[in-house]
């Protein structure tokens, strides 16, 4: 059997781990285990090439919006084929020079294949057994399959294989009201799909605030067919279509949708049924995702994970600042305990969704609470934006910010001013007076939230209208797909 020093299991955030350590140690001998693409879901089918389409999808937004300010303009011509090559091309690209990388430093041996843990600190990579004195358990993680009768039958895109896609469907089924689905969906909107988007929870984005879901829903509803409560119970095939047999969860009506092709955003799962943990004495919970404790040890010495493996917070920037905890404890000696007090996200739809920290629900203690629309700024009239808001979560007692949500333009960016709040030392929001904002700027919308603090039941009638907007326009999207049968 051959032994290493350290096996890696996985080429994304891992890879901050091993860099290091090739840094300061020219004897290492490190296993580096990869069953995709080498650089990680996000570089090669995840964040990066997701962001590069949906760029172009903004600009397509922001032209069709120039009529609202007496610009008259239009769209030529697209080229969906050069747009998803050149995102596909640019990320495979990079993929393959970390690949080279990789093969060319005589301390790794790259296995380009599942491992498998078949005893203590012992893995199967192909046809032999190799050995570790230290493991990271960087697995990620998988699109989740819901069990749809039809679905296993019919070809289905997920974030693995959507930027294989070269031919702009005409119409297109989602199925997933989250991030992934959401983002594709508004990428192939702008372009020029019809999208109907399938949601089973009560709101799209469930993981965000009420209000933040409900406007997400009234805005993406101006381009898309959002469907929340429906259920897709059957897929069938007609000819060269696919049909979507869907419930509507309220009424209990059951109507269809053909489409041309089917993406299936319904969540993630874990990678340990494919490497089994287990057998080498790492728990895993009832989802298989690893079990770790606060310094991202696992239940076996000198095992450790990070990333999407531990089933937290499955973005990038979570890895990255995760993979970095453990190379501190794991080779350093340190005992760092992980902070997920501020872990942002961001969804790049138009509009942008940004958000930090807590939501109010989540709250036990006493806390005050502010929104502030953007057309109550200058730039946000200068933008004629209506009804996008800024929301932020203050502890009363001493003005500790708990949480900051934001739904609008730049809200991916406009975040920060609250995770670096959230971020200093007492993580009050006084700082926020005491800076300058620039005027007329949109980080003025989140300076005068932190100014609009108030009892949360002042602001009833607020989230109140928000959602009687979007069930109202919800109703009537429902009322016409099942009454006309779409097709």
């Amino acid at each position: 059997m051959k032994h290493f020093d350290v096996i890696a299991f996985g080429s994304g955030s891992a890879s901050n781990i091993y860099a290091e350590l090739l840094s300061q140690n020219r004897n290492i001998r490190i296993a580096v285990i990869e069953n995709g693409p080498v650089g990680g879901i996000c570089l090669t089918r995840g964040c990066i090439p997701s962001k590069m389409i949906l760029y172009p999808a903004e600009l397509v937004h922001n032209i069709k919006r120039a009529g609202d300010f007496w610009i008259n303009t239009g769209i030529r011509s697209l080229d969906f084929e050069k747009i998803m090559s050149w995102a596909y091309d640019e990320v495979m690209s990079e993929s393959s020079q970390i690949e080279n990388a990789l093969m060319s430093d005589p301390r790794i041996t790259l296995y380009k294949t599942n491992g498998e843990f078949v005893g203590d600190y012992q893995v199967k990579v192909g046809d032999e057994i190799i050995t570790g004195d230290k493991i990271l358990l960087c697995t990620g993680s998988r699109p989740y399959i819901p069990n749809i009768p039809g679905l296993s039958e019919v070809n289905y895109y997920t974030n693995e294989n959507f930027f294989t896609m070269r031919k702009l469907p005409k119409k297109i089924a989602v199925i997933g009201g989250s991030f992934v689905g959401l983002e594709f969906g508004f990428f192939l909107s702008m372009m020029g799909s019809d999208v109907y988007v399938f949601e089973m929870l009560d709101r799209i984005v469930y993981q965000e605030e009420p209000e933040i879901s409900f406007q997400l829903e009234k805005d993406l509803d101006q381009h898309m067919h959002i469907l929340p409560l429906t259920k897709v119970v059957e897929i069938k095939k007609s000819g060269d279509s696919k049909i979507i047999v869907a419930e509507d969860l309220e009424s209990k009506k059951t109507f269809e949708v053909p489409v041309d092709e089917i993406i299936v955003a319904a969540g993630r799962q874990s990678n340990s049924d494919i490497t089994k943990p287990e057998k080498t004495g790492v728990k895993t919970d009832e989802k298989g995702w690893i079990v770790v404790n606060d310094y991202l040890e696992t239940t076996k010495p000198n095992i450790w994970s990070c990333g999407d493996a531990i089933g937290k917070h499955m973005f990038k920037h979570a890895a990255n600042y995760e993979s970095m905890i453990v190379y501190y404890n794991a080779f350093k000696g340190r005992k760092l305990k992980v902070d997920f007090h501020a872990v942002p996200h961001a969804i790049f739809t138009q509009p942008e969704v940004g958000s930090v920290g807590m939501k109010e629900s989540e709250v036990k203690g006493e806390i005050v609470v502010g929104y502030y629309l953007y057309r109550d700024t200058a730039k946000g009239l200068a933008m004629k934006d209506e009804e996008h808001f800024v929301k932020v979560i203050v502890e009363r007692d001493n003005g500790k910010v708990l949480g900051g949500h934001i739904i609008g333009p730049y809200a991916s960016s406009m975040i920060h001013e609250i995770i670096l709040l959230m971020s200093s030392a007492d993580q009050s929001f006084y700082p926020v007076y005491s800076m300058m904002h620039v005027h007329p700027a949109v980080n003025e919308v989140v300076e005068r939230a932190f100014g609009s603090l108030a009892e949360p039941d002042y602001w009833a009638d607020f989230k109140d209208s928000v959602k009687s907007s979007a069930l109202e326009k919800r109703e009537l999207i429902k009322e016409k797909i099942i009454k006309n049968q779409i097709k």
